[in-house]
């Protein structure tokens, strides 16, 4: 028997950290001691509050049923009140905020919900690929927004075609950004706020790294501007800030219209997030954020140590100020993945082409600061043995 893939599924292209994992395997099976720079995996346990919190909460037979489609009422009432200290952002709880089972189930899901067959969704190139491929999956037509780093990859909206703005049904933005590291400020945001309602464009976005941020600096939200949730939803996830990655815990919050589509999809496709994840999760956003800023210095320092060494190869890298990525510039000469591939054959350094995020990543790689210092030292030491 023949058994053909729907053609949305032909569409897609293969998922970037699946083969990345399928070729570090490969070295590893040749007894390669691995330095796995490639997945945004924290390496670091969940803070041991947030631990006892999920325990608690398991033990209670109350949370051991189906969960509301659109998360506890008390998730979405934190979830508010942690917009409000961090960006002061206003949001009604029960109608601008819903629980996720991860930003990525949201991320996924979103498209569904708003872009036909045939609709154009702006992305941005490089980026996580869920987004180009979640617009596939429903139909819609990706087109990238090159980001670049004489823009300080930001897409250039002045410079974007009016033709295919007055298509575009959606605008993707993720910053602090997955993968160059770059930010974002307000004036940025304004001015997507402005072509959004000019255009007539639902804007997603992602803030899932604000955060993972250091020297002081404290990334801003799209919320934070006029306009912002007459046009967009803003989608944030605790996997990255509390080393939660396993627990799939997040939450969108935003324009009440997009929300409500965005939960009339989840509920005939999941059941809703586990109530005791819930719960650890309203501990996590309440409590101390100390855990946070202990996790902030602890990835500065191998900032520091992955920065200055690949600097001192001579490799084209700036020090960022938000995520725990490190975008590198390839050596003359190579491509993304010839440089990625010569990396993990030859030093055993695990690192993600660039070009996998998109045609604009061409030229890059990223790694991720996922090993402790002594692990990124001895990965710098291996990359000075190749003659860079």
């Amino acid at each position: 028997m023949n058994i053909e893939r729907a053609e949305r599924l032909q569409k897609l292209p293969p998922y970037l950290f699946q083969e990345l994992d399928r070729l570090r395997d490969q070295v590893r099976a040749r007894g390669v001691d691995i330095i796995d720079l490639g997945v945004g995996d924290p390496d670091q346990p969940t803070p041991p509050h947030i631990i006892e919190a999920l325990n608690a909460a398991a033990q209670d037979p109350r949370t051991h049923k189906y969960p509301a489609y659109s998360g506890l009422s008390r998730f979405r009432e934190v979830a508010a009140d942690w917009y409000k200290r961090r960006f002061d952002v206003d949001l009604i709880p029960n109608q601008e905020v819903i629980t996720l089972i991860g930003s990525k189930e949201g991320l996924a899901h979103f498209p569904l919900a708003f872009v036909n067959p045939g609709d154009v969704v702006l992305t941005p190139s490089p980026a996580y690929p869920v987004y180009k491929g979640s617009t596939i999956l429903a139909g819609g037509v990706p087109v990238e927004m090159p980001l670049r780093k004489e823009n300080g990859f930001l897409p250039d909206l002045a410079a974007m075609d009016s033709a295919l703005l007055q298509k575009a049904k959606v605008m993707v933005i993720n910053y602090p950004n997955n993968p160059t590291a770059a930010c974002a400020d307000l004036e940025f945001y304004e001015r997507v706020a402005a072509l959004a309602k000019k255009h007539e464009i639902i804007v997603v976005s992602d803030a899932a790294y604000t955060e993972m941020a250091y020297d002081g600096y404290r990334p801003p939200s799209f919320m934070q501007v006029a306009g912002a949730r007459e046009v967009g939803i803003e989608f944030h996830s605790l996997s990255k800030t509390y080393n939660m990655t396993g627990w799939r815990i997040g939450f969108a919050v935003g324009n009440a219209q997009l929300v409500a589509g965005l939960g009339q999809v989840k509920s005939q496709i999941d059941s809703g997030a586990f109530d005791a994840v819930q719960l650890a999760g309203i501990t996590a956003l309440t409590a101390s954020q100390d855990c946070v800023a202990q996790m902030n210095q602890l990835y500065a320092g191998r900032r520091e140590v992955l920065v200055k060494g690949l600097q001192g190869l001579g490799l084209e890298v700036e020090r960022p100020k938000a995520t725990f990525y490190v975008w590198c510039g390839v050596p003359a000469g190579q491509t993304s993945t010839d440089f990625c591939r010569k990396l993990l054959e030859e030093a055993g350094v695990v690192s993600t082409p660039g070009v996998g995020f998109g045609s604009a990543g061409e030229g890059y790689v990223r790694f991720a600061l996922t090993v402790d210092e002594a692990r990124l030292q001895e990965a710098v030491d291996r990359l000075a043995g190749l003659g860079l």
